[in-house]
């Protein structure tokens, strides 16, 4: 028996509601720990800090948005194409809204 089964395990093609949950609440505690460091440091110039906390603050809410895809059914398509993201993207970015192409033609 192998060590690393997870190397030649099939991967499902989606998530489960649960599994997903978990990641996302995951990523959630994780920012609002970060939010929480960043205003408890106090150091670094207000810019700096302004722009962390920015992006926290937009992470979350793309985080809070990806839970209401999960209940809604459209979680894990891409809202740009309309295909379904692979999972092992989702895996790295729970609350993503694109697949890769995507999200190169966005940015």
């Amino acid at each position: 028996m192998s060590l690393d089964t997870s190397r030649t395990e099939a991967r499902p093609e989606r998530l489960t509601a649960h599994e997903t949950r978990q990641r996302l609440a995951h990523e959630r505690n994780s920012r609002l720990t970060q939010l929480q460091a960043i205003g408890e440091a106090g150091q670094g110039t207000e810019e700096v800090m302004s722009a962390q906390r920015d992006t926290l603050e937009r992470v979350l809410k793309e985080i809070e948005a990806a839970f209401t895809r999960v209940e809604d059914g459209s979680y894990g398509i891409c809202l740009g194409c309309s295909r379904t993201i692979p999972v092992e993207r989702l895996e790295i970015l729970p609350y993503t809204r694109f697949c890769v192409p995507c999200q190169r033609a966005t940015a």
